[in-house]
């Protein structure tokens, strides 16, 4: 016989509830894991570039949204002398800041003096005369069309000529090296400066490099028609679009500049060191 007194509570519904009429409380919600983004997180080149000016100026505000998002994340801060003059020096966190984006900078620029090597000494193995580091100048058209052309100065990565005697023979190619999509694309919005690269060449080629994650760093459809394409692997070169070829002589400012300048040494021509001479007659034969 089952005493009442023991009877299961929880067939009534009023007591099995935590307060009568209610319904049971629901369980808390686990509580959210918000990842804390690393210092410098969305902050880009422009951000480096005003960085590194008021590391090296005396560090007066420009009050401007970039000097505000770089206040927001720590990378520098707010000082105020006896007069109230208020200047911003750079932060530990600014200094770590900047150091990272020195080393990504020599990586790059060392890819690419790789790349501008080979391609240099591929234009040798043609039988090419090659400068590296020229200023050139040359004539591009006005910002409108109504506009006269204007004079620039324009540094091929690389620029050849052919090896002859003929001067409409000497078909002047230029190189435009490119390891890092971003400085392609800022160069893609220059046509002025590819103006200058078809006023002084027959033949204007993109260079394109691969990335970190081994592709190319653009398509060679997003390469304008009038200049060729080539992509480099890591290990040769290969023409993924031929340049177009036009007739072209030489101004004479280029030639001055050439003739001021020094082609690219070829492999195995520098000249040895000179031995001494033991024989007197040897020496004065010489």
């Amino acid at each position: 016989m089952s005493d009442s007194r023991f009877a299961d509570l929880s067939a009534d519904p009023a007591l099995a509830s935590p307060l009568p009429g209610s319904d049971p409380l629901p369980l808390p919600p686990a509580a959210e894991v918000v990842a804390t983004p690393p210092p410098g997180a969305g902050l880009g080149r422009i951000h480096a570039r005003r960085l590194r000016d008021i590391y090296r100026s005396a560090g007066w505000p420009c009050q401007d949204l970039v000097e505000v998002e770089l206040l927001a994340a720590g990378m520098v801060q707010r000082l105020q002398d006896a007069q109230g003059r208020e200047s911003l020096r750079v932060t530990d966190a600014g200094i770590t800041l900047l150091a990272e984006t020195l080393l990504k900078n020599r990586a790059a620029l060392s890819q690419h003096q790789a790349l501008e090597e080979r391609v240099a000494r591929e234009m040798q193995r043609a039988g090419r005369i090659v400068w590296r580091g020229l200023s050139l100048r040359a004539q591009v058209p006005g910002v409108a069309e109504e506009d006269p052309q204007r004079w620039c100065i324009a540094k091929p990565d690389v620029f050849s000529i052919r090896n002859t005697t003929v001067e409409h023979y000497v078909e002047p190619i230029v190189h435009e090296i490119k390891v890092r999509r971003a400085d392609l694309l800022g160069d893609l919005r220059r046509p002025a400066k590819r103006a200058a690269y078809l006023h002084m060449s027959s033949e204007c080629w993109y260079v394109l490099g691969y990335d970190g994650r081994g592709r190319c760093i653009a398509a060679p459809e997003e390469v304008p028609l009038e200049c060729g394409v080539m992509v480099y692997d890591g290990s040769r070169l290969s023409v993924a679009r031929p340049a177009p070829r036009r007739a072209m002589a030489l101004p004479f400012a280029t030639w001055m500049a050439l003739a001021k300048a020094s082609p690219l040494p070829r492999q195995g021509e520098d000249q040895g060191l000179l031995a001494p001479c033991d024989d007197a007659d040897d020496c004065a034969a010489l």
